[in-house]
This record gives structure tokens, C-alpha cells and sequence, in this order.
């Protein structure tokens, strides 16, 4: 069974800072991309940032600048600085499997795998 679990949310000021965690099963955490994504009540799931199994990443126009995200050891972070209350949204990490080592791992050329969401809360 894989395991993807995120940790570091919480209630903070605007223009502070959080730093998220998310812990994934070795052996997708090794040929995955990994990604963080958010979501308010009634709108879809969108895109923050992306890091590839090579270490290229990708960010949301929102986000540059002040998110950054990083993987090492079966773990993927995402550094928030200067939060605002626009950022205020429940945050996932995302495994995205693909290729023939993910055929080869799990039997299918494509899977996205995603933990359960922690809450990042940005109030004065």
C-alpha cells in the first residue's frame, strides 16, 4: 500500500510563513514527480508547484517567487513565505507515476496517488 501524508498546515498571519511536509513510499517517492496542489470550497483543485524526479520544477504564477518546493529522502516540501489570506486552502501532495518503471511498480503506465490534505489557514 503506498503512503502519501502530508503534515506542517496551520493557522498563520499574513506575511508569515509555513513550511509542508509530505512523507511517500520509497519506492513511488523514487520515479515519481511529485507536486503540491490546493482547493477552496467550490473550486477546483489547482496546480502550486511541481518537482520533477530529475529536481525540475514548475510553479503557479501566484506562487513565484514565494513558495518553493524541494524533495529529498522520500519527502517533498513546500516553503511558504509571505502568506495571504488568498493562499488560505486545503494543500495536497500529489505522487504522479508514470512510464514503464511505474508499469513495472504498480501495473499501470499512469497513476496519480494524493494524501489526504492538510489545512493552510492565512488570518490576521
Amino acid at each position: 500500500q503506498v503512503r502519501i501524508e502530508e503534515s506542517g498546515g496551520g493557522l498563520v498571519q499574513p506575511g508569515g510563513s509555513l513550511r509542508l511536509s509530505c512523507t511517500v513510499s520509497q519506492s513511488i517517492f523514487n520515479i515519481a514527480d511529485m507536486g503540491w496542489y490546493r482547493q477552496t470550497p467550490g473550486n477546483q483543485r489547482e496546480l502550486v508547484a511541481t518537482i520533477s524526479d530529475g529536481g525540475y520544477t514548475n510553479y503557479a504564477e501566484f506562487v513565484k517567487g514565494r513558495f518553493a518546493i524541494s524533495r529529498d529522502n522520500a519527502k517533498v516540501y513546500l516553503q511558504m513565505n509571505d502568506l495571504q489570506p488568498e493562499d488560505t486552502a486545503v494543500y495536497y501532495c500529489n505522487a504522479h507515476c508514470k512510464g514503464y518503471l511505474c508499469y513495472q511498480l504498480i501495473g499501470a503506465y499512469e497513476y496519480n496517488y494524493w494524501g489526504q490534505g492538510t489545512q493552510v489557514t492565512v488570518s490576521a
